[in-house]
Formats: C-alpha cells, sequence, structure tokens
C-alpha cells in the first residue's frame, strides 16, 4: 500500500488537529453544491455562467447541502441518539423549511414589485404629470428554492457528511503505527 510522504501527511494532520472537521465538511458541501450550479445552469439554459457559483437560489440549494452534511456527520460520529445529532438535525430543517419556504416567497414578492415598476415606468410615459423615479437596479428574484432544489441539496449533503466521517474513521484509525480508540475529539487512547 501507498504511504503519503511525511510532509503531506502533516499537512494533513495539522488541519484536521487545528480545524474542525464538521465544520470543514459543511463548509465543502456548501462549496461544491454552489459549484453545481454552474452546471445545471448549463443544462437549463446552454450558457456557461461562472457568476452562478456566487448567488443564492437555484440548483441544489448550498444550504441545504450545508446543513445536512453537518448532520449527517455528527450523526456518523457521535451516533443518532446523541444530543449533537439532535441539534444539527433541527437546525438544519430550519434552515431547509426556510430556504423553501420564506426566501423563496421573498423572491416570487421582488418579481411582483419589479413588475409594478415596470408597469408604473410605462404608466409615467403616457402621463406626464406622473411623477415616477425608476430604480437603477431591480430587486433580487432568485432567493430561495423550489422543494426538489432543497430536497437535492440534503441529499448531496448527506452523501458528503457520511463519506468524511468514514474517512475520518479510516485515517484515525491507524497513525503512528498505534491503533487509536474513539474517546473524545482527539482520540487519546489508543491500543497496540
Amino acid at each position: 500500500m501507498h504511504e503519503p510522504d511525511n510532509q503531506v501527511r502533516g499537512v494533513e494532520e495539522f488541519i484536521m488537529e487545528k480545524m474542525n472537521r464538521g465544520i470543514l465538511t459543511a463548509l465543502s458541501a456548501i462549496g461544491i453544491a454552489q459549484g453545481l450550479k454552474i452546471f445545471t445552469h448549463k443544462k437549463l439554459t446552454g450558457n456557461w455562467d461562472v457568476k452562478q457559483a456566487f448567488t443564492t437560489g437555484g440548483m441544489p440549494s448550498s444550504h441545504s447541502a450545508g446543513v445536512a452534511a453537518l448532520a449527517s456527520y455528527v450523526a456518523a460520529n457521535k451516533g443518532w441518539r446523541h444530543t449533537e445529532t439532535s441539534l444539527a438535525t433541527v437546525f438544519g430543517v430550519i434552515v431547509m423549511y426556510d430556504a423553501q419556504g420564506i426566501r423563496r416567497h421573498t423572491g416570487e414578492i421582488a418579481q411582483l414589485v419589479n413588475e409594478l415598476e415596470d408597469h408604473l415606468a410605462k404608466f409615467s410615459g403616457e402621463f406626464p404629470s406622473f411623477e415616477f423615479v425608476e430604480r437603477e437596479k431591480e430587486l433580487k428574484e432568485l432567493l430561495g428554492h423550489q422543494p426538489v432544489e432543497v430536497g437535492v441539496g440534503a441529499l448531496l449533503g448527506t452523501m458528503l457528511g457520511i463519506i468524511s466521517a468514514k474517512l475520518e474513521d479510516k485515517s484515525t484509525k491507524t497513525r503512528s503505527g498505534r491503533t487509536y480508540v474513539k474517546s473524545g475529539p482527539r482520540y487519546p487512547r489508543y491500543l497496540k
């Protein structure tokens, strides 16, 4: 079996010791979901648009991916009955509900306001005595997600959270010729 050189292993150990793996997992899921928006935009419109990686809304939901990755990572490490799993899951459900509910409706209202402004601009052109100052920028309409976008984001995040937990299990079982036993966040107990 190929052993990574000491420098690479040292960087990996440094990152894992200095950073919280759950946070890294959630942020990675968010980044991957945002990157996938470029490809889903291309499939829908036929145009490549890198700016899609920095937008809200769209397929898949990066909010859902992030919270689902965190919840599944915690569940894989702590178990389904642990308080931390409960907290991550409830937090995730609230975020996903907000993404497909309140934020989506806010976007729909913004769309109606933009249409109303267009009608007022047309109306003011027909009646010069009607004063109307048009805004320079329209309100952002794509704020939230359709339920399917939230669902796909949650599935992506769950998959990434479980993979991260499994990779962590594999990498922490044998280091420096010792086998670690999970007994805390840094796995301090050893088996010979």
